[in-house]
């Protein structure tokens, strides 16, 4: 899927940066332009991709202090330029643009959604939200940010594909220290699922498309997307198991949300050579999502790799059941009472969120 990737805030600039490059060394050109936005002038400097600073007049450079009030500000004052160097990217061969940010900053989490809906008004391809929740050590600023942004965000965007930042953390690793891991970790995933039909090695025997991304992705608000794999065996039969053993545990325990038990919809890409994929792997691995997901609305297909392993990458869109995104909800809720601000308490309790799963 030929996709624009425009990154907001922090850690939206650093994760684009990690899907850029993910795609460029593994030539699957599926990144059509890519862009950084920040209102804090350090943050944009270490990054390899174009920037645009916001706020310029506002803030001068220095960030806008974990305000995401402040951080919609500076996005809607510079909006014009932030569009003008979006447009030079956004190509007719475009097929989507995902929007990157970090939920719980400032510039992020105020600024990624005020650029959605202003996306949405020029273009006629999907605008996406890549969200990444805080985790729960985070301090309670961040859940707070995280609980406004995100109903704005899942309201504007036509869909927001949800990353818990403890979801992909290794076991015994701080967040501080393994930002750049768990950065890595969401390019591998989400960079393999934008590629998906787009450099293949070899011809597969039903190889997803863009289209299938897509309309997974359909309005279905929250997205989430999981992932796991193991060694091919020499043997095509037993690669029966691997594939069905790796879409498990790519549900159950491998999902950016975890603890994710129905969506509306689902989409299975099995990766690796053409002759280790398994058919009867993928149909019996499709027909278990359908089951385990309680739709019959399940894709499944092929994205021919070279390489030794099998990877079950799977596309949740419509989450209708999240024990983690209801814990975190909680939580933002908690951090408002902590603050004792009524304003923030109430702006979290909202039909739109507490009604959708």
């Amino acid at each position: 899927m030929k996709s624009v990737l425009i990154g907001v805030g922090q850690a939206g600039g650093k994760v684009t940066a990690a899907l850029s490059d993910f795609d460029a060394r593994h030539g699957f050109d599926a990144v059509t332009g890519s862009l950084a936005i920040n209102s804090a002038r350090s943050d944009l400097q270490s990054l390899p991709l174009d920037t645009v600073l916001i706020g310029g007049a506002t803030v001068n450079g220095h960030g806008v202090g974990g305000d995401n009030e402040l951080g919609a500000e500076v996005m809607r004052d510079d909006i014009q330029e932030v569009l003008g160097a979006i447009d030079g990217r956004t190509t007719a061969e475009a097929e989507a643009i995902f929007v990157v940010a970090g939920l719980g900053g400032g510039t992020g989490s105020g600024g990624a959604p005020v650029l959605v809906e202003e996306l949405q008004r020029i273009y006629d391809i999907p605008v996406y939200g890549l969200g990444i929740l805080p985790g729960r050590d985070e301090g309670s600023l961040y859940q707070v940010n995280a609980g406004r942004s995100l109903k704005t965000l899942i309201r504007e965007a036509d869909a927001t594909l949800l990353i818990d930042n403890d979801a992909w953390r290794s076991s015994g690793e701080s967040l501080e220290s393994g930002y750049e891991a768990i950065n890595e970790r969401i390019a591998r995933r989400v960079g393999l699922l934008v590629a998906s039909g787009e450099a293949v090695d070899g011809v597969g025997e039903s190889v997803v498309d863009s289209s299938e991304v897509i309309n997974t992705l359909r309005g279905v608000g929250v997205a989430t997307l999981g992932f796991a794999a193991a060694d091919a065996s020499s043997d095509t039969a037993a690669n029966v198991n691997v594939v069905t053993s790796t879409t498990r545990r790519a549900v159950r325990s491998g999902l950016s949300l975890p603890d994710t038990t129905r969506a509306e919809r689902g989409l299975l890409v099995v990766a690796g050579r053409p002759d280790a994929i398994s058919r009867k792997g993928v149909e019996k691995a499709r027909s278990w999502l359908e089951t385990e997901l309680e739709t019959m609305e399940v894709r499944g297909g092929d994205f021919p790799l070279r390489q030794d392993r099998l990877a079950s990458l799977v596309l949740l869109g419509g989450v209708a059941d999240s024990d983690r995104l209801d814990d975190f909800l909680e939580r933002a809720r908690e951090a408002a009472r902590e603050k004792e601000d009524d304003d923030d308490e109430s702006s979290l309790v909202d039909d739109r969120i507490d009604g959708l799963l």
